[in-house]
């Protein structure tokens, strides 16, 4: 079992709150991910649920026992860094190992464990290895591996693929989604980057400041977002948004039309605009569109669309696909 429950929970460091009241249910076997800007408090309430920092207050409860006040030692979970935190004298054998040495674990079973693990992660051709000998994938997994023989009750991500390069981060995002997949142990997960959030989770939690501005699938997130904020973080590229006279027709303070929801034209439309830079990814065309009176919005189109910078076009919306906020962001229904 490996459910996580907050109840009120709050941080402040001396006179500043960093996690205001933050209530949350993770369910067994979840695959969780708190997603948010640089600063948005999401790395401290994971190192709150791991014990590595204790709670001002609230309480917080791993499958509905009070671990407030427990070390990290007596909380059952394992935690993933950034950074490898592999002892490079040691082997990868060696560094799986590690935890049910310190443990105290009989070696026959420790050795079982370690082969396990490897095997799940496909590192049995490497157990003699050092660190500086694999890449940063493979150290990544050794990482994993080694909170993986600890069996815990949950898994804690901190970031964990930020020092690798673009094309390893998507086959570790893969890699980590197949091996919760196969474990079915609940992880939580953080990233600042919402495409790895909304490629790996069953339920994400958007934050900003500190507080949780909404938990929910990818696509509930994606489709009805509860503000402003959470609408233009999620979705890749990010919605546009629109005030004054073309919101006002909508009834809205500000209205959020996603790039894929946004009609382009050489003869009409609703809006005219001057096409500026257009970035070309074969499949897609990202067209960025300069628009009097509403700035600059991004039209996604087919990738074989050929527009001229400076040339005059026309967008519309699709009226299905209109998103409403009031005047402090809340999303209207």
């Amino acid at each position: 079992m490996g459910s996580i429950t907050l109840e009120h929970v709050n941080k402040s460091f001396g006179g500043h709150q960093v996690i205001p009241d933050a209530s949350l249910e993770i369910e067994d076997g979840a695959f969780v991910v708190f997603v948010g800007p640089s600063g948005c408090g999401k790395s401290t309430l994971l190192r709150l649920i791991a014990g590595l920092e204790d709670t001002t207050s609230g309480v917080i409860k791993l499958d509905g026992v009070d671990v407030t006040d427990k070390g990290p030692a007596h909380r059952g979970l394992a935690m993933v860094f950034q950074s490898y935190a592999l002892y490079p004298h040691m082997t990868v054998r060696q560094n799986i190992e590690f935890p049910l040495k310190m443990a105290n674990l009989d070696k026959a079973v420790a050795a079982r464990k370690v082969e396990e693990a490897a095997r799940v992660l496909n590192l049995n051709d490497y157990l003699d290895r050092k660190p500086r000998m694999l890449s940063g994938g493979q150290r990544q997994r050794v990482a994993i591996g080694r909170a993986i023989v600890r069996e815990p009750k949950a898994f804690l991500f901190d970031e964990p693929l930020s020092n690798l390069d673009a094309a390893l981060r998507v086959n570790m995002r893969i890699e980590i989604t197949e091996l919760h997949q196969q474990l079915k142990t609940t992880m939580v997960y953080v990233t600042h980057d919402q495409v790895e959030a909304m490629t790996m989770a069953d339920k994400i939690v958007v934050l900003n400041a500190g507080r949780i501005e909404q938990y929910g699938s990818p696509m509930e997130l994606y489709k009805t977002p509860a503000n402003k904020f959470v609408a233009g973080f999620i979705g890749s590229p990010k919605m546009n948004f629109l005030e004054g006279e073309p919101a006002s027709k909508y009834a809205a303070a500000s209205i959020g039309i996603r790039p894929e929801h946004m009609r382009i034209s050489r003869e009409s439309g609703e809006w005219a605009g001057r096409v500026g830079v257009a970035e070309h990814l074969g499949s897609d065309t990202f067209l960025h569109v300069h628009v009097d009176g509403a700035g600059l919005q991004t039209v996604r189109t087919e990738g074989d669309r050929d527009f001229t910078p400076g040339e005059t076009v026309w967008l519309s919306p699709d009226p299905g696909r209109i998103y409403r906020f009031d005047q402090s962001g809340l999303a209207l229904r």
